[in-house]
């Protein structure tokens, strides 16, 4: 019983320890393989996509954008060293049309050559369905037809919706001999989109922008009210008064915690740790639970190269951005 007791907990830390070993050694000598396939086997682990991908861009790797000219259904690293995001991350296409827009002709995307001679040659080949193609557009994935993400979706209201029943979903690509009209049209009379729209647009249709991070958005007009980032924390003295803010990535309440609450919390420059006490906790329960973005005052801690800290007052930040994924564990 003795051994039960510590035996487990012994074996589990030496087995988890070796996979943590291996990881931090490809992450710092292949991070973009690395990154790659922490990408390609979602879900796992504590971080969603988007954090990844932050958190890959903060240590020198490269994003490609989703194109339906070049992405494979996976993402996969490119000759020069970056990670093209792949079409399994954008919402609600259907893998079957996936596979038909990376595998026409079996053109081997690393070739330089177009799939596609037009968004009709697109949507007529790998059978889109309109709200796919709607989508596409929004994210930008039919850049390489011609101009701005609205534009495109100018195109895409006309465009036939091709729907196949799952009876017809082993049909040939149609051949790509046949002649298909272009599908440009004048540009769209609707405004461009701004820059908040677009990572609007990139976090609805992939759950993720390889753009700026939202908060990236903010910092202004947060550093006249003394809003630290994350990356300013390690240097700060412990003990002093600061206040930070961001995207909350993650909840965590541990029962064997004694009613504490951990929160994670990004920005453009990296992940601050809260400790959030029982009574600030009751107190401000109900921006910490249902808040996307946060700001938080408190009394910074650094044990030992471990930074976080210890909240006297949360509140909403307010931020018009688009709403964090998180992991929340109560």
């Amino acid at each position: 019983t003795s051994f039960a007791l510590y035996g487990f907990p012994e074996s589990h830390a030496a087995s988890f320890a070796l996979i943590v070993y291996a990881s931090a050694y490809l992450k710092a000598h292949y991070p973009a393989a690395f990154y790659t396939a922490l990408l390609n086997n979602q879900p796992m682990g504590f971080y969603h996509p988007a954090t990844l991908v932050k958190d890959a861009q903060r240590h020198g790797v490269r994003f490609a954008p989703v194109d339906v000219q070049v992405s494979d259904w996976a993402c996969r690293v490119q000759e020069d060293g970056g990670i093209r995001l792949g079409l399994k991350y954008v919402r609600g296409l259907r893998e079957e049309a996936a596979r038909r827009i990376e595998h026409v002709d079996q053109l081997p995307a690393a070739s330089g050559a177009a799939r596609y001679r037009s968004i009709d040659d697109l949507v007529a080949r790998a059978a889109l369905r309109q709200d796919e193609v709607r989508t596409l557009a929004e994210i930008g994935a039919l850049a390489p037809f011609g101009g701005d993400r609205r534009t495109a979706l100018w195109q895409a209201a006309r465009l036939p919706d091709c729907r196949l029943s799952s009876a017809d979903s082993s049909l040939p690509i149609a051949d790509s001999s046949v002649p298909i009209p272009d599908s440009r049209l004048p540009m769209s009379p609707l405004p461009q989109m701004s820059l908040l729209d677009r990572i609007q647009a990139d976090y609805d249709g992939t759950g993720l922008t390889i753009g700026p991070h939202p908060m990236a958005l903010v910092r202004a007009s947060l550093a006249t009210r003394g809003v630290q980032r994350a990356s300013d924390l390690p240097r700060g003295r412990a003990g002093r008064r600061v206040r930070v803010a961001g995207a909350v990535i993650t909840r965590q309440r541990p029962g064997t915690a004694k009613g504490f609450v951990f929160l994670s919390l990004e920005d453009e420059t990296g992940i601050a740790n809260i400790i959030v006490n029982p009574d600030v906790f009751a107190r401000d329960k109900r921006a910490i639970v249902d808040e996307p973005y946060l700001v938080v005052e408190g009394t910074l801690q650094n044990q030992d190269g471990a930074v976080s800290i210890k909240a006297d007052r949360i509140e909403a930040l307010g931020h018009a951005g688009p709403k964090p994924s998180s992991h929340d564990f109560y």
